[in-house]
């Protein structure tokens, strides 16, 4: 597939994923039925074995799920001319999906942070602290779960133990805690 791309197109490019940052709720996964429909169904610059098996590729790869975006970008710029172009592919998509989004995140966090004071603000803040919360537990329940044989994994249920109990006591910081089980995992005592 070739592809004639003019300056207007890469700009439609990152218009159109700049307005998926803001409206990718859920991360960019949730947006990928929309980058299909515009990039293999309105503008027809990826073919749809290339979509899906480029979504496929970076979802198997490690790393964060957006690196799929990254991939469509890079598909793009290589049905538009070669390497130097899929460079300008990768990089119009991937900042096209993470600006907007960050800069909103920066601005609420900052605005936030500056009218901490307000009463609407803190209740906002006290709401979403017991949401973190229960967030939390349930993924540290779920990852202490896998290792369901009490008996033989004592060890790791009592790490799970003592590192919740460190953390809701303490004000150690979480990456040490972080660290310090892996050092016992890499050590085999857990």
């Amino acid at each position: 597939m070739s592809l004639s791309l003019t300056t207007a197109d890469w700009l439609a490019l990152f218009g159109h994923f700049a307005s998926l940052s803001l409206l990718a709720v859920g991360g960019a996964v949730t947006a990928a039925p929309e980058m299909h429909r515009y990039l293999v169904g309105e503008r027809m610059w990826l073919s749809d074995a290339q979509f899906t098996s480029g979504f496929a590729l970076a979802q198997a790869a490690p790393g964060p799920n957006v690196l799929f975006v990254a991939l469509m970008g890079w598909n793009v710029g290589l049905n538009a001319g070669g390497f130097a172009t899929a460079i300008l592919g990768m990089s119009v998509a991937m900042l096209g999906i993470l600006l907007p989004s960050t800069c909103l995140t920066y601005g609420a966090a900052r605005w936030g942070h500056r009218h901490q004071g307000l009463r609407s603000v803190r209740a906002f803040k006290q709401a979403m602290a017991p949401i973190v919360v229960a967030l939390l537990v349930a993924t540290g329940w779920i990852l202490s779960a896998a290792h369901s044989d009490f008996e033989r994994d004592w060890r790791v249920w009592l790490l799970t133990l003592v590192a919740t109990l460190l953390v809701w006591r303490t004000k150690i910081h979480l990456l040490w805690l972080l660290g310090a089980g892996a050092l016992l995992g890499a050590l085999g005592w857990v």
